[in-house]
């Protein structure tokens, strides 16, 4: 199994791609897909779901000026570190789903037919450069 990670823009424009194997936390694939991205520009937001809850991730992408918007987990132990406010934002991550629904649009991306994972991430990005360009 393959876990395709998407970087996107507030319109669902993807902005970088990463592919690893799906046994791998999420939590550690998010700063590598920030340097993957195409352009120099920082985010001031990193919407995400539940699997980001990490205090050690939220230092760190705090260090690089991106604040992580994400619902703490049921069973945190540690005080809560954002309020209610902040997670209006977490309304819009509808649009990420989007684009990653825009990526289901090629076959080729959906179901892996590549046995080597440079291909696999070559359609990956193919199919987020046609949808920029449907996009803009």
């Amino acid at each position: 199994m393959t876990k395709v990670m998407v970087l996107a823009d507030g319109n669902g424009i993807p902005l970088a791609t990463d592919i690893e194997a799906a046994n791998h936390a999420e939590v550690n694939l998010i700063e590598s897909l920030l340097d993957e991205a195409v352009t120099d520009h920082v985010p001031p937001r990193l919407v995400y779901d539940k699997a980001a809850d990490s205090d050690p991730l939220r230092e760190r992408l705090a260090q690089r000026g991106i604040e992580l918007v994400c619902p703490h987990r049921k069973g945190r132990v540690r005080k809560p570190t954002q309020d209610g406010r902040k997670l209006r934002r977490y309304r819009k991550r509808w649009k990420i789903e989007r684009t990653i629904a825009w990526l289901h649009d090629f076959r080729r991306v959906v179901t892996r037919y590549e046995v080597y994972a440079h291909l696999y991430h070559g359609f990956v990005k193919l199919a987020c450069l046609v949808i920029c360009l449907r996009r803009l």
